[in-house]
């Protein structure tokens, strides 16, 4: 294999793929990235490639010059190490006969040991997914949509996820599709966060399709995103979900493939509140100050803020007070309130989280009592329901 590629170009590559590089383990090629150049309709490429045998990446790298097509496995962190120093130099040439890889600039020459490329685990192409082949079984859901849109609804549920729960299920995010109606949810066991929205293509006889899609896939995905316009095909088998992104121009530049997380996700809508009777009505940017600054005196044993609500001034006063610490207190004026006063007390970083990923200015809260849970919602699609905490 003899390739010539730009050196900012690879090192981009690089540091995508190496998200989907295994940390600690005895299987050596988890902690490689397989390089493979070729050609394909006459124009040179090099495909990056690398896994942790639960998420699996590949990048497409077309600014090259294909001398001689073939492929090698490389540790990642010296591949990226050694791009990275060679920051003087437009471009760079790899060149690798058996498991020896070199890498050239101008005034450098590095050598290193690689390892065997038929060790590497090989990742599906997205078509053969797509359509089944003899060993793959094929997808029982497939749908298009826009990396913007997709980005949003990964964005507003993410952060809700369990972090290395015992309850499996809620250790990623629910993804579920049924007719031209799309939906992300996740959830810790103390706030939930749901977001809605449509998809393209034709709906009748399309089958109801779920899965739970972990953490790290839904994060790495995110980085993948270039374009809020550009395709992103989703295809879901029994036990795997694949992202591929490309437009007509760059078919297929990224793929992405995760395991599924097992197991049952709670029954979400049946956790909604339905008997609201307070609404208020605030400025995001106002909230999330006056949250973030209340929460400066809160501590580990005090960790919650108690918010009154008075409709009468249409006020918010957040209070917190930490043991030796000291207390805070905000005052935030509201848009509108309706229903009698109310005092309640939520853990601020809740709050925050919500209010960082939603960009609409106008956000409503609905409360019911002290020890009922709270709900935000921001125009139609999203929702998002926090546990109060006590407060003595």
């Amino acid at each position: 294999m003899k390739v010539i590629c730009d050196r900012g170009a690879l090192l981009d590559a690089i540091t995508l793929v190496s998200g989907a590089v295994a940390g600690r383990t005895p299987r050596v090629p988890l902690t490689c990235i397989q390089l493979s150049a070729g050609r394909r309709d006459g124009v040179g490429e090099l495909l990056l490639a690398a896994t942790d045998a639960e998420v699996m990446m590949r990048v497409r790298l077309s600014q090259v010059d294909v001398q001689e097509p073939g492929e090698v496995l490389i540790p990642a962190d010296k591949l990226r190490a050694i791009v990275s120093a060679e920051d003087a130099e437009p471009t760079l040439t790899i060149d690798a006969e058996g498991e020896v890889c070199h890498i050239r600039g101008a005034d450098a020459h590095f050598k290193i040991y690689g390892f065997p490329a038929a060790d590497f685990p090989p990742i599906p192409e997205f078509a053969d997914i797509v359509a089944g082949t003899e060993s793959l079984a094929r997808a029982k859901g497939v749908f298009s949509y826009k990396a913007g849109a997709l980005d949003t609804l990964v964005g507003r549920t993410l952060f809700a996820t369990a972090r290395e729960n015992s309850r499996y299920a809620i250790n990623g995010v629910l993804l579920k599709r049924e007719g031209k109606k799309l939906e992300m949810v996740a959830t810790d066991g103390r706030r939930m966060a749901l977001c809605r929205s449509t998809v393209g293509g034709p709906d009748k006889d399309t089958k109801a399709v779920s899965c739970i899609i972990p953490t790290k896939a839904l994060s790495q995905l995110q980085k993948l995103f270039r374009d809020p316009d550009e395709q992103v095909q989703v295809a879901i088998s029994d036990n795997q979900v694949f992202f591929s992104l490309g437009t007509e121009k760059e078919p297929h530049r990224a793929v992405l493939a995760s395991n599924l997380v097992e197991g049952t996700f709670p029954p979400y809508e049946d956790v909604i509140p339905r008997d609201q009777d307070k609404k208020v009505a605030f400025d995001r940017d106002s909230m999330n100050s006056a949250v973030r600054r209340a929460a400066l005196l809160t501590n580990e044993e005090s960790r919650g803020v108690r918010l009154k609500f008075t409709g009468k001034q249409k006020k918010l006063e957040l209070t917190s007070r930490a043991p030796e610490m000291g207390e805070a207190q905000v005052s935030v004026d509201l848009n509108s309130y309706e229903g009698e006063d109310i005092e309640i007390g939520f853990n601020p970083m809740f709050l925050v989280d919500v209010l960082k990923v939603v960009s609409e200015p106008d956000v409503i809260m609905e409360l019911k009592a002290p020890n009922k849970p709270g709900v935000i919602k921001v125009g139609g699609d999203f929702l998002y329901v926090v546990m109060p905490v006590n407060l003595q």
